[in-house]
């Protein structure tokens, strides 16, 4: 069976004229897993990341293969911030056609959830949850206007099941898969849609850096026995934010090797 490869997406992306895309995490990651994959489709990236330099790197690195890229510095803990950039960006060019937002943070792992620090916590849940919706309120007028959008949100695994020892991380991912299905329902009827991507165990710099037992935990509990790739997680969502996802919104696509029982 033949797979389905860059050609198809870009055949779609071709159709649709010239596709704006903004990657919120877009330095690393599944973020620039994703930017590279899109690029390659030919969609115009823009890769925005608390890294400023690190983002900047990405862009040129996809400008200089022949893609169309744009970078910026952004901190996601900073309403003003974001819509005062991403307002620039709109003004200068219209709205996005798509947003994928892969900010996050995992905060301290390996404790107790009566032990967690509330300052960790507070940390975690403002990346992760109140930056998705910051995000989300500064792309969503334009995509409305306009009548399209797709926006993406990279939730996990553990905001299904919980993690142990990642009290602040299950908790900010289960209440982003809970404001997707919120607003995603706000505005089921506009042409935009609004879902979410739960990975399992994917191999990340966030990965990474987690301590050993944290991993072998979490992929102890994957049926297929090993951890997804870069590669897989790119191309579902870029399928999640390309126009064919046209009748799924308020949706949690499963990255999980099988883990994920709803």
């Amino acid at each position: 069976m033949a797979s389905w490869d860059i050609g198809d997406f870009g055949r779609v992306i071709a159709a649709d004229g010239a596709y704006r895309v903004l990657v919120v995490g877009g330095a690393s990651g599944i973020g620039l897993e994703t930017a590279l994959f899109l690029a390659g489709c030919g969609a115009s990236v823009t890769l925005a990341d608390r890294d400023g330099d690190g983002a900047a790197a990405a862009a040129d690195a996809i400008v200089q293969a022949g893609g169309q890229a744009s970078s910026l510095q952004l901190d996601v803990t900073d309403a003003t911030q974001v819509a005062d950039r991403l307002g620039v960006l709109v003004r200068a060019g219209g709205p996005f056609h798509a947003m994928m937002n892969a900010a996050g943070v995992t905060g301290v792992t390996n404790v107790p959830g009566h032990l967690v620090d509330l300052t960790d916590f507070d940390r975690v849940v403002d990346i992760n949850l109140r930056g998705a919706l910051v995000l989300t309120q500064a792309v969503l007028p334009g995509m409305l206007a306009a009548g399209f959008g797709r926006i993406l949100h990279v939730a996990s695994i553990a905001g299904k099941e919980g993690n142990a020892g990642m009290a602040a991380y299950s908790a900010s991912k289960a209440g982003l898969i809970g404001l997707v299905k919120s607003m995603a329902k706000d505005c089921a009827t506009s042409g935009v849609t609004i879902n979410a991507l739960a990975p399992a165990v994917i191999q990340t710099p966030l990965v990474a850096a987690l301590p050993e037992a944290t991993v072998s935990y979490m992929t102890a509990k994957i049926p297929m026995a090993r951890t997804g790739t870069l590669d897989e997680a790119a191309r579902m969502a870029a399928f999640a934010i390309s126009p064919a996802c046209g009748f799924t919104t308020g949706f949690t696509f499963d990255l999980s090797g099988g883990r994920a029982t709803y």
